[in-house]
């Protein structure tokens, strides 16, 4: 049945519970009315993995149970607080305000649970813990690596996750609660208030081509040698493209032609060694590459006659989120590897 938010608001002003004006928080650990009346955690993992993911079967299958028990699921949670929660898109499901608002809480509850059961497990073992970082390539190599080197060495306990991705995802799966903190940007479709941001560093990047590349011969390389070439970028709307795109359209020079869009960086090695595409990563990145004894290494940086600086990066933290021992940990030693190479 199609639900609208008019319909809503006509049952939240026949005397239903307003939850706009309702702290979910304090219903559930207040006066329990809410756990009273049925609310489970398997509801909250419920609206949570229907607000990531749009569908209803999506979410059923994230809660590894059927598509018709998650339907009932829901209904029960309309039952439980008395106004609707969703209402059918024609690609899925999308909440209503109210259920926004009980998903909000609802990520919050599953993640102070998540965190308190990691809290006892590093009691228990007294130095032990799981970290979950994100960060973009350079600093994962310039500072994740070293910190964890350091961080390994006095506290062998401390097991460390580490996704290396674009700043798009990994903003996503901070606020998402997957990750501690990261080292990116803020992207600009996201409200930069959600965040604590202490920059660290600027990405200086530079162009990488096979040994053997035409343009090498040539010396230095210019922006107008280069739209001839094919090219592998990180996908549309990534920093780092819209670094070299604004370079192009600065300097007047068409953009290339012939893409290959990877954010994988074996990927792009794998074409730069086979082709003669040029392909934007950071110095830091291609500088390690190309002191490597591998066929995948098979990289030189390209000379160019101008520069490729890319917006800082920070540490980055969820706002009002604390972060476990073991993340603190982590972080710091990161800030201080940041602080050596500045």
């Amino acid at each position: 049945m199609e639900r609208s938010e008019e319909a809503a608001t006509m049952e939240f002003n026949s005397g239903h519970v307003a939850l706009a004006n309702v702290d979910i928080h304090t219903d559930i650990f207040g006066d329990d009315g809410l756990l009273r009346a049925g609310l489970k955690l398997n509801h909250l993992r419920m609206i949570v993995a229907i607000e990531d993911s749009g569908q209803i079967s999506a979410a059923a299958e994230a809660l590894n149970i059927s598509q018709p028990a998650a339907s009932r699921m829901l209904s029960e949670m309309e039952s439980i607080m008395k106004t609707p929660l969703y209402e059918r898109i024609a690609r899925g499901v999308a909440l209503t305000t109210f259920g926004t608002a009980l998903a909000r809480r609802a990520r919050k509850i599953l993640l102070e649970l998540r965190e308190a059961n990691r809290e006892i497990g590093e009691l228990k073992t007294g130095k032990g813990g799981s970290v979950f970082v994100g960060a973009v390539t350079a600093p994962a190599m310039s500072l994740v690596v070293p910190a964890i080197k350091e961080v390994r060495g006095t506290y062998p306990g401390i097991e460390v996750n580490i996704q290396v991705e674009t700043s798009n995802v990994l903003a996503r799966e901070l606020l998402a609660a997957r990750h501690d903190f990261i080292i990116s940007r803020i992207p600009d479709d996201l409200n930069p208030r959600l965040f604590e941001v202490q920059e660290i560093g600027v990405e200086r990047a530079c162009l990488i081509v096979r040994s053997g590349h035409p343009l090498l011969e040539k010396g230095v390389a210019s922006m107008v040698d280069l739209p001839g070439y094919d090219w592998v970028f990180q996908p549309p709307g990534t920093l780092l493209r819209r670094t070299i795109e604004d370079l192009f359209l600065t300097e007047g020079v068409r953009l290339p032609e012939n893409i290959v869009n990877t954010s994988s960086l074996l990927l792009t090695c794998a074409i730069i060694c086979q082709t003669d595409a040029i392909a934007p990563i950071a110095i830091d990145v291609a500088q390690f590459l190309a002191t490597q004894q591998s066929k995948a290494a098979d990289v030189r940086i390209l000379p160019i006659d101008f520069d490729i600086n890319v917006r800082p990066y920070s540490l980055i933290t969820a706002r009002e989120r604390e972060m476990p021992p073991s993340a603190r940990l982590l972080y710091d030693m990161v800030l201080a590897e940041s602080r050596k190479l500045g």
